[in-house]
Formats: structure tokens, sequence, C-alpha cells
């Protein structure tokens, strides 16, 4: 078996722009007041796209319990009809692995760190690893795609075999493996 170290690195809009959206409420965000000034909308955070092949959006909630450590990672997904966005309810941090479009590339992966107010959109066809939950189990508010066929059909998985990587983050006490 070859184990490999992957490194996470804060998560940024800039660095995540081959992936997908980072959803936050920060300064750079289009803001819009409303509801005669009592709210400030961030505007129009990620590029949803639900409907292909008779698809619609759909709102469900996953719990994520987080994996033992060291954290491994053994199988990536995408999802070919649809994006996917995951929006921490739990006001956690989260670990996010993604690889670009296409034929799956391991020495292409990346991981971030998210924190607890930074929600992920992941781009139609990205590879990305299943929710990441750190600390404690948490809850994620997702958006993606519900039709009537199999959900199998907009899921392809490939399996990493022999080739794992570890995760290392950092932390306030110093990286963590």
């Amino acid at each position: 078996m070859t184990e490999r170290i992957l490194n996470a690195e804060p998560l940024t809009a800039e660095a995540f722009a081959p992936f997908g959206d980072v959803i936050e409420a920060s300064e750079d965000a289009v803001q819009r007041t409303i509801n005669y000034d009592n709210t400030i909308r961030f505007h129009d955070l990620a590029e949803l796209e639900l409907t292909a092949e008779g698809g619609r959006g759909g709102v469900s909630i996953f719990r994520s319990t987080p994996l033992a450590q060291p954290v491994t990672i053994k199988v990536m997904e995408y999802h070919p009809l649809s994006s996917q966005a995951f929006i921490p309810l739990s006001k956690r941090p989260y670990l996010v692995v993604v690889a670009p479009k296409g034929p799956f590339e391991a020495a292409a992966m990346r991981a971030f760190v998210a924190s607890g107010a930074q929600g992920v959109n992941y781009h139609p066809g990205t590879w990305h690893h299943f929710s990441l939950a750190l600390e404690d189990v948490s809850d994620f508010l997702v958006i993606d795609r519900i039709a009537d066929e199999a959900d199998a059909v907009n899921c392809v998985e490939h399996e990493l075999g022999e080739n794992t990587y570890t995760l290392v983050w950092p932390s306030p006490e110093g990286p963590q493996v």
C-alpha cells in the first residue's frame, strides 16, 4: 500500500474557484440592502446547476460523523448532472477534499479547511470526498439535484485502492495527523 500525505490549506474563494464556489458572507460578495434597510443580502453566492435531464433542486440536511483520525482518503466521487452545495449548520470547521473535473488524477487532489461560516458548492463533474466533519457530529444544509431515477445515475465513485492519502491540517495546537 502506498500512503501519501495531503496537506489541507485554508479555504478561500480564489483557491477553490477551479472546483466550485465558496458560500460565505464575505466583504467580496455583492451586497444589497433589502427589507427596508434591515437586512444585508449577500447576493448570488453559488452557481447552482440542478435541472439537467429532468432533475429539480432539493434541500436536505446531511448529518456527518467525523472519521477516525488520522483521516485517510480512500474514495472520491463526482456528480455529472449537477452541482452540490454544502452549508454548515453546526458552525464547526470541516475538511473539503477535491480534484479537477475529468479523468481522476490523485496527484491533482487538494484539501481545504473550511470554517463553520463557509459553505462550498461543487460544480458538476468536480471530484470530491464526502462530507468530512472534524470536531463532532455536524449538520449540513445540502442543495442538490433530486430526480426520479436512482441516485446512482448522478454519483460516480472512484476508489483509490492502494494509493490512499492521509490528511494533515493546521490547528491552533499545530498540524494534526
